[in-house]
């Protein structure tokens, strides 16, 4: 599975991307997530407050509750305004 960081979220994983195998109890974004937050205190600190994220998995917005799969890319970022 590929994982993307973007903006401060990046910032507190430490990094923009990594490819990652969660097990197969990992199911949904929020399964993810928490696989994620235990990897390190830089990403337990980017997933600490789940109200200021957003995500895409394949590049559709999606939510913490949606399917993830092995091959699938996931995306997590704060919310955008616009103006």
């Amino acid at each position: 599975m590929r994982v993307l960081y973007f903006a401060w979220v990046r910032e507190r994983a430490g990094r923009a991307a990594e490819d990652v195998a969660p097990s197969a109890g990992v199911t949904t974004v929020s399964d993810l997530a928490d696989f994620l937050a235990q990897l390190s205190p830089g990403h337990a600190a980017a997933f600490a407050d789940r109200t200021r994220l957003r995500v895409a998995v394949n590049q559709e917005q999606a939510g913490f509750d949606s399917p993830v799969a092995a091959n699938d890319e996931v995306a997590f970022f704060p919310p955008m305004t616009g103006g």
